[in-house]
C-alpha cells in the first residue's frame, strides 16, 4: 500500500474549511426553502415530497460504486472543484424555471437528480482529500472543525432562509445556495495539496470495486458499523420527509418557524460538535457512536406522539434538540473511524461504497414515509420510523464498537 504523503500546509485546512463553511451556510437556506417551494408553492402531494427528497440521492445507488473506483484513480482536489460547478449549475436551474414559468415536479426531480450526481463524486472526493490535509491523529479533532461550521450554518442559516423565503420567495432563495457552491468551488481550487496524479497502469474496475466492497463490509468493526448505519439512514431519510408534512402541513408551521426548528437543531449540533473530540477521546470513538445511535429512537418517539398543539410545537423543539446534540457528538467520531481505519489508496472507494448505500437507504426511506403517511397518517409512520433507528442502534450496541480496544 502506497506511503501517506506529509500533510499540507494548515492554510490548505483553513480554506478547505471555509469552502465547507460557504457551501453549508447555502444548503442550510435551501432545507428551508426546498421544503416550502415543493408542500406550498408546488403543492406536491405526500408521495411527490417523497419521491422529491429522494430525487438527489438515487445517483448514489446509481453512481456511488464508479465514483469511488475514478475517485482514488484521479486527483481529487480537481474533482472536487468540479463537482461544485456541477451543483451551482444544477441548482441555479431551478429559480431559472420557477422564473419562466415553468417549474413542475417532474422538472425539480430532474434538477435534484444531476445535483445528487455532482454530490457523488463531490463528496468522495471530500471525504478521501481530508486525510491528506491533516494528520490521521486529527481526524476526529479536523472533521469536528467542519461539524462545528456546518453546525452553525444550520443555526443560522435557517433562520435567514425563512427570512428569505418570506421576503423573495423560495425560488431566489435556492439561488443563494447555487452561489455558495461557486465560492465553494473557488476556494477548493486554491487549496495548496501534495496530491501526485496515480501512476498509470491496467486497472480492473470490477477488481477495484470489489476490493472497496470488501474492506467496507469485512471489516471486524467497519462492517457491523457499515450496515448499523445504512438503517440509520432509511430511518432518517423517512423521518424527515414525514418532519416537513407533520411541521407545515399537520402543525401549521410557518416558514419561519420551520426555519427556526431547523435553527435550533442547528444550534445543539453546534454544541455536539464542539464536546465531540473531548468526548470521544473520554469514551472512544466507536461507544460514542453508539450512545449516539441509542438517542434516535427516542426523539422520534417524541416526535411521534407531539400532539397538534402548543405542547406539541415544544416538542418538536425538544426532539430536534437531542437529534442535533447527538448527531454533532456523532459525526465526526465516526467519520474519524472511518478514515483512520482505511488506507489512503481506498479511501474513495470506501467513502463512497458507503455513501452510496446510505444515501440509496435515505432515498427508499424518503419514498416509503410519502407512501405510509398517505396510507396510515402521519404519526403513525414516525412510529415506525422510530422502530428501524432503534434496529440501528442495536446493531451497534452488539458490534465490536463498544470495546475500548477497537478505538
Amino acid at each position: 500500500m502506497e506511503a501517506v504523503p506529509a500533510p499540507a500546509p494548515r492554510a490548505s485546512f483553513v480554506r478547505f474549511w471555509v469552502a465547507a463553511t460557504v457551501s453549508s451556510f447555502g444548503s442550510a437556506v435551501t432545507a428551508v426553502a426546498m421544503p416550502v417551494l415543493v408542500v406550498q408553492l408546488l403543492g406536491a402531494t405526500p408521495l411527490e415530497v417523497g419521491v422529491v427528497n429522494a430525487a438527489q440521492f438515487v445517483p448514489y445507488a446509481l453512481l456511488g460504486l464508479f465514483a469511488g473506483a475514478y475517485t482514488d484513480r484521479w486527483r481529487r482536489k480537481p474533482l472536487l472543484v468540479w463537482a461544485g460547478v456541477g451543483r451551482a449549475l444544477s441548482l441555479g436551474a431551478i429559480p431559472i424555471l420557477w422564473g419562466m414559468g415553468l417549474l413542475r415536479i417532474w422538472m425539480l426531480v430532474i434538477v435534484l437528480l444531476s445535483f445528487g450526481a455532482f454530490s457523488v463524486f463531490g463528496f468522495a472526493a471530500m471525504q478521501s482529500l481530508l486525510p491528506r490535509l491533516v494528520p490521521r491523529t486529527r481526524l476526529v479533532t479536523a472533521n469536528a472543525r467542519l461539524d462545528q461550521t456546518d453546525a452553525a450554518a444550520q443555526t443560522l442559516g435557517p433562520a435567514i432562509g425563512g427570512g428569505l423565503v418570506g421576503l423573495l420567495g423560495a425560488p431566489v432563495a435556492v439561488a443563494i445556495d447555487a452561489i455558495s457552491y461557486l465560492l465553494d468551488a473557488a476556494m477548493c481550487a486554491s487549496i495548496r495539496v501534495d496530491e501526485p496524479r496515480p501512476a498509470a497502469r491496467n486497472r480492473n474496475l470490477r477488481a477495484e470495486i470489489r476490493e472497496g466492497l470488501q474492506w467496507t463490509y469485512r471489516h471486524r468493526t467497519l462492517g457491523p458499523l457499515a450496515a448499523s448505519t445504512h438503517i440509520w439512514f432509511l430511518a432518517n431519510g423517512a423521518a424527515m420527509t414525514v418532519l416537513s408534512l407533520l411541521a407545515l402541513r399537520s402543525l401549521g408551521f410557518t416558514a419561519f418557524t420551520f426555519g427556526l426548528l431547523l435553527a435550533v437543531f442547528g444550534i445543539a449540533g453546534l454544541f455536539g460538535a464542539s464536546i465531540a473530540p473531548r468526548v470521544g477521546v473520554r469514551l472512544g470513538s466507536g461507544r460514542v457512536v453508539i450512545v449516539a445511535r441509542l438517542a434516535y429512537p427516542i426523539v422520534w418517539l417524541l416526535v411521534a406522539i407531539a400532539p397538534a398543539t402548543v405542547v406539541g410545537e415544544v416538542l418538536l423543539f425538544v426532539a430536534l434538540s437531542l437529534q442535533g446534540i447527538a448527531a454533532g457528538v456523532e459525526n465526526s467520531n465516526e467519520m474519524g473511524y472511518w478514515q483512520a481505519r482505511t488506507p489512503d489508496e481506498l479511501l474513495g472507494r470506501v467513502n463512497a461504497t458507503r455513501r452510496a448505500a446510505n444515501r440509496t437507504a435515505g432515498a427508499l426511506g424518503a419514498l416509503l414515509a410519502g407512501l405510509f403517511v398517505g396510507l396510515i397518517g402521519d404519526q403513525a409512520t414516525l412510529v415506525g420510523v422510530t422502530i428501524v433507528f432503534a434496529l440501528a442502534a442495536l446493531i451497534a450496541a452488539r458490534s465490536p464498537l463498544k470495546e475500548r480496544a477497537q478505538q
